[in-house]
């Protein structure tokens, strides 16, 4: 008895940047929790919400965000919050609470929450320039024309 045996062989195909043309999204930060907004750039950063996802390959959109002095966190976090440095040299850490940090620089406080979410390779690395993140309400960025994401 004989099975008949198809020709055809199916491959896997991978995408490439020029597969995923790049958007541009809006997220205004103001009266947002902060773990739950990075979580959800990270994800258009990366690209996971595009059908043609690969692990490898750099698929994701650019995301603006504005108002970050105006993002928020809950609980106790204000307070237990802290950010280490460390020059490489003995007793060179230097710890910033995390009520300084949004006062000095809040474009940091979501920089570092996207860029922990983000993979720890040169991709990471590489992702993490299509994040720009503004004090106030304006943007260099409007020839691009974003579109406005809404994140609860």
């Amino acid at each position: 008895m004989k099975i008949a045996v198809s020709k055809s062989v199916r491959t896997t195909k991978y995408a490439t940047k020029t597969d995923n043309p790049e958007k541009w999204y809006l997220v205004d930060a103001e009266g947002k929790t902060l773990g739950r907004m990075a979580s959800e750039v990270a994800k258009r950063i990366r690209g996971k919400c595009s059908p043609q996802f690969t692990p490898n390959a750099d698929i994701g959109d650019f995301v603006i965000v504005i108002n970050a002095e105006k993002v928020r966190v809950t609980g106790k976090r204000a307070e237990l919050k802290d950010y280490k440095t460390h020059s490489t040299y003995p007793g060179g850490q230097k710890i910033t609470p995390y009520s300084e940090m949004i006062v000095k620089k809040p474009e940091r406080v979501i920089e570092l929450a996207v860029k922990r979410m983000l993979p720890k390779t040169k991709l990471g690395s590489h992702l993490l320039h299509k994040l720009k993140v503004y004090r106030g309400s304006e943007h260099p960025h409007s020839s691009q024309k974003p579109i406005a994401l809404n994140i609860k």
